[in-house]
């Protein structure tokens, strides 16, 4: 999930070029780029789209509607398909929101003679209620997968602005990416709203990938190449992630405690984070391989 690219899916021309890039999750929007009188419209395509050749091995989340819209129960019993990963759940508040969802797709599933537990949950963070309940968000399904980050709804719930340097949504960040790895999912970054200007785009690249982020929301398809290259390891990471599990592994043969590296001690955690850079590059290849 290095780039989760929102696709309106009442427009069937942004459907057929959502094909064509090279997005690693789709987000097929049901929700707020989709006027109320084209919500059906928007299902019936996202059915068709998932039929096609093209979609197949594709990861296709819709964002349906918030739980006070009167839309969730149409988006989640029509479009608890085969080709649908799960759904992105906006305006995530709090824990119950999260978990009324589960429990709708429960019993869905039970009514289709679906596995319980197929379709995931992306809760997307837009307020200030829900970074202060960020770490219930994340644990209050076992469907969640990832949490990401919705920062103009934020900032306005906040009543602050969105300042050049990102100070006003710095905290919510962080909060977010911390809450997401104390419970095993993916934290997603907040969309490049400027999406003219890819020199900024790599300025907060930069910046998401310090902080801890898997991947980023992407409005416009020209900032995939950028978001796919900072959430995928680099050369110099490959690298040296080699050579620590090679070290560690010639000390364990050795009888040697731990490994030594440049006068300093290879510990558990560079191991890990070494381990960690490994996994996620098998991961990338294996998807382009799937891909030819």
């Amino acid at each position: 999930m290095r780039s989760l690219m929102f696709v309106p899916a009442h427009n069937q021309k942004l459907l057929d070029s959502s094909l064509r890039r090279d997005a690693d999750v789709l987000l097929l929007d049901i929700e707020d780029s989709v006027p109320k009188i084209d919500k059906q419209i928007a299902r019936d395509k996202i059915k068709e789209f998932v039929q096609r050749p093209e979609a197949k091995g594709k990861l296709i989340f819709p964002r349906v509607n918030d739980r006070e819209s009167g839309e969730l129960l149409k988006d989640l019993h029509q479009l608890t398909i085969q080709g649908i990963a799960g759904f992105m759940y906006p305006k995530s508040t709090k824990e119950e929101d999260v978990y009324f969802v589960g429990k709708l797709l429960e019993t869905i599933e039970y009514e289709k003679n679906i596995p319980v537990g197929t379709f995931k949950i992306i809760p997307l963070i837009e307020t200030a209620g829900a970074i202060v309940n960020i770490k219930e968000i994340c644990a209050a399904c076992e469907r969640v997968v990832a949490v990401a980050f919705g920062c103009e709804d934020y900032v306005t719930d906040l009543g602050g602005k969105h300042d050049p340097d990102g100070q006003s949504i710095f905290y919510a960040r962080n909060a977010i990416v911390n809450a997401a790895r104390a419970t095993g999912v993916l934290p997603i970054d907040t969309v490049h709203i400027k999406v003219h200007d890819l020199e900024d785009l790599e300025r907060n690249l930069k910046l998401a990938k310090n902080l801890g982020f898997e991947g980023m929301l992407v409005l416009n398809p020209k900032e995939l190449p950028l978001v796919n290259k900072y959430f995928s390891p680099s050369e110099e990471e490959i690298s040296w992630a080699n050579e620590m599990v090679q070290l560690t592994a010639e000390a364990k043969a050795e009888g040697k405690g731990v490994a030594v590296k440049d006068d300093k001690f290879i510990g558990p955690p560079m191991l890990k984070m070494a381990e960690r850079i490994l996994a996620k590059q098998r991961q990338i290849m294996l998807r382009c391989q799937n891909k030819v």
